[in-house]
């Protein structure tokens, strides 16, 4: 998993450029209903949700993308587990929907191009009510505690998980978080966060069990470094500082 396209990073947003061109993210076929059953599987590094290929980003990025899975990462009662961080902040969880591009037959096919696949990133936080999206997942978690078990879960608004807000998101080139690591992916981290109870949190960070059958915790992968990378972002980050005479 070397290389110098890497997974995740830290967004630094004083050094992000705010870029124009960038559009609102587009969501199609999210929304699926209950009769739809999903594959929910704890696979010994994180829980994957499968997603039908009807679900596409359709605006916000160049070419077209298809859904394929989403899952999670987090961290332990002891601290918070994103991936990403932003200012050197980590958050407490963080969810990835990756989809790859409908050029490509599959996302085995896609994930080896250099333009094969996208990712969706938001941050998890602990807020005050019930997040009512979430629960479609987490009311299962008890049902795939051990590695290799899965769930069919019905279907719902997947894009709930994500925030309201899809216009505002750092984009940057990177790679897959785990192995084989493929620098492929063309990452959108929102800047909105998502909002879970203080129970959900802790469902999502005590149900699972890892290979070494304790718990599942910390699956994160430490930031890497951005070898001269830019970091996009769809919004202005800083205040421009106008100057005014005398």
């Amino acid at each position: 998993c070397g290389g110098t396209k890497q997974s995740p990073i830290n967004v630094d947003t004083a050094q992000a450029i705010f870029s124009p061109d960038l559009r609102p993210i587009q969501l199609s076929g999210y929304s699926l209903p209950a009769n739809q059953l999903l594959k929910l599987k704890n696979n010994g590094h994180t829980v994957v949700l499968e997603l039908p290929d009807s679900l596409a980003l359709v605006g916000g990025y160049a070419q077209q993308y298809r859904a394929a899975q989403l899952h999670l990462h987090w961290g332990s009662p002891a601290g918070p587990g994103s991936e990403h961080t932003v200012n050197g902040r980590r958050f407490a969880a963080e969810i990835h929907v990756v989809h790859y591009n409908t050029k490509y037959d599959s996302f085995t096919e896609a994930m080896v191009h250099p333009d094969g696949l996208a990712v969706l990133g938001a941050f998890l936080e602990v807020g005050h009510g019930e997040n009512q999206y979430y629960h479609e997942i987490l009311k299962h978690l008890h049902e795939i505690q051990e590695v290799g078990q899965e769930t069919l879960v019905p279907g719902f608004n997947i894009a709930g998980l994500l925030p309201a807000n899809l216009k505002l998101y750092f984009h940057y080139n990177g790679s897959l978080t785990t192995p084989p690591c493929y620098q492929t992916v063309k990452w959108t981290i929102f800047n909105q966060t998502m909002l879970l109870s203080h129970h959900q949190m802790s469902v999502l960070v005590s149900t699972l069990k890892s290979p070494e059958d304790e718990l599942l915790q910390n699956n994160y992968r430490p930031v890497q470094s951005l070898h001269g990378r830019r970091v996009l972002a769809s919004f202005q980050t800083s205040p421009s500082v106008k100057h005014t005479p005398g």
